[in-house]
């Protein structure tokens, strides 16, 4: 079952893996919270909507390629964002509960 709060997504981060049950969004957003960029991106390029994309350019401005988050954004419609990567974690983490 998925997590009802970003708290509890949190505390789900002492397992090996997110729950399959998941939606691929929240499998990805769970992996780049526990450290693994490389799989979160593997998920979030083939997600083919406005999420995929919005996750897909918080990854890039994560790893500091603000040039191809910028696409992204375009992509998700969503403007370059001005907070934390840790609240936009979050914002995405809550917008997949």
């Amino acid at each position: 079952m998925a997590p009802k709060t970003y708290q509890e997504f949190q505390e789900s981060l002492s397992e090996p893996s997110p729950p399959s049950s998941w939606s691929l969004p929240l499998q990805s957003l769970w992996f780049d919270a526990k450290g693994n960029w490389e799989a979160s991106h593997d998920i979030a390029q083939d997600l083919h909507s406005s999420m995929g994309s919005w996750i897909h350019a918080y990854l890039h401005r994560k790893e500091g390629d603000e040039w191809n988050a910028g696409y992204w954004y375009r992509q998700a419609g969503r403007p370059f964002p001005k907070h934390s990567l840790e609240d936009e974690l979050q914002q995405l983490v809550e917008e997949n509960l």
